[in-house]
């Protein structure tokens, strides 16, 4: 597997400080070598994308936000491994949410904008399984979330 860090430097990306809770739960939890990470929101420091995908949002915009939030996994990821994303070894599942109008069907295309960035940042170990649903509404009007199962030594 490639490095991640050197991967995300080649990408011209730079994660942020991992998101802290906005509730009663923890950013992730880790049991045995698998870390279950809460879900991410597409936010960043410029306020993130907000709003009902095809609507307010485009299907464009709304898989820049599931890239967003796969940057934020990614963060939580560095900060269960202790700052070494080498240790991730497998990106084992996405559950990925679209707050989506009634006439917004594509969910799983907006949701690619995750699963793209795990394959280019994880090389064939962020190749995933997924679940892609549209929901009603996310917390605080953001666009997309998606939680995260890994596999870490």
């Amino acid at each position: 597997m490639s490095d991640p860090e050197r991967r995300l430097s080649e990408l011209g990306l730079v994660l942020p400080a991992p998101a802290r809770p906005v509730a009663n739960y923890v950013p992730f939890v880790r049991v045995g070598g698998l870390i279950h990470i809460s879900g991410q929101v597409s936010t960043d420091a410029a306020g993130g994308v907000r709003g009902v995908v095809g609507e307010d949002v485009d299907a464009e915009a709304a898989a820049r936000a599931a890239r967003l939030c796969g940057l934020n996994l990614i963060a939580q990821m560095k900060a269960a491994c202790e700052g070494d994303l080498r240790r991730v070894r497998r990106v084992v599942k996405l559950n990925g949410f679209v707050q989506a109008g009634p006439g917004f069907f594509d969910i799983p295309q907006a949701l690619n904008g995750c699963s793209d960035l795990m394959v280019a940042v994880f090389g064939e170990a962020g190749r995933h399984a997924r679940s892609a649903v549209g929901v009603f509404r996310l917390p605080m009007n953001y666009a997309v979330e998606v939680d995260a199962v890994v596999e870490a030594s």
